[in-house]
């Protein structure tokens, strides 16, 4: 099982917490120290769409008029910060978030 996102978000830290609880093997990967590669993003644009960009952020605010009305792959290449978070993977299976839902699907199998 694979997490993406950032070592200094709360929520991605809560889910590994609570995955390797349940006895699950996860890899976390710092998408701000190690950027998704070009087919990575684009499977993951394919899953998710637009919503992989969190456009409440900070740093999607911060981002110049051009890139805001950019792709969502041109967004998270210049700025891997702005990808929502947590995203988590196993095999084929993908989830974006870790709000309740997402926890029964991870926590109950």
């Amino acid at each position: 099982m694979m997490i993406y996102g950032l070592s200094t978000c709360p929520n991605c830290q809560k889910a590994i917490k609570a995955l390797e609880a349940q006895g699950k093997d996860v890899v976390f990967r710092d998408i701000r120290a190690e950027p998704l590669n070009d087919a990575e993003l684009a499977e993951l644009i394919a899953e998710f769409g637009d919503r992989l960009v969190d456009r409440k952020s900070n740093d999607y605010r911060g981002l110049n008029d051009w890139l805001k009305n950019s792709e969502a792959e041109a967004q998270i290449s210049a700025r891997p910060k702005v990808m929502a978070r947590t995203v988590i993977r196993d095999g084929v299976s993908f989830n974006l978030g870790w709000d309740e839902a997402v926890q029964e699907a991870w926590l109950a199998s």
